[in-house]
């Protein structure tokens, strides 16, 4: 299984760089990297034993942000794909420095070429302390 991950800081920064680019209708989607939830776990409790339990219902084994259907209408920026908007006013010059997907392109978890080590999510999580002192720090604040 796996995932996207995006801190809230590094979201609002998102909405903000897209409110001040956009052009009218477009959807916006982030690159951002992937975790496998075993790296989550071994991260947040080193040296813990990992029971494996499958799926459950309506579970997802990996995120799609950005589907093939999707990825016929999109572009790839710098730091984002653009889905661009399937209106007549649309100006296909409104994005000229993206550049179109190949056929076939989707943005999924599993597929993503950016990885997130336990290393850099204890860096999200608390800079400079590691995930479990941070979790414990938490947990005892919770209690205090």
């Amino acid at each position: 299984m796996t995932r996207f991950w995006i801190t809230l800081e590094q979201g609002v920064k998102f909405v903000i760089h897209c409110l001040e680019h956009m052009h009218g209708g477009e959807i916006f989607v982030p690159k951002i990297p992937s975790m496998s939830l075993v790296e989550l776990a071994k991260s947040v409790a080193p040296g813990c034993d990992i029971e494996y339990i499958g799926i459950r219902p309506g579970e997802k084994l990996h995120e799609v942000l950005l589907s093939e259907d999707e990825a016929r209408n999109a572009l790839e920026a710098d730091e984002m794909y653009i889905v661009q908007p399937a209106h007549p006013w649309w100006k296909p010059e409104n994005w000229i420095s993206a550049k179109p997907l190949p056929d076939g392109f989707r943005y999924t978890s599993d597929t993503n070429v950016q990885w997130l080590s336990g290393r850099e999510l204890e860096g999200l999580i608390a800079p400079g302390l590691r995930v479990s002192a941070a979790m414990a720090a938490h947990s005892q604040a919770a209690f205090v």
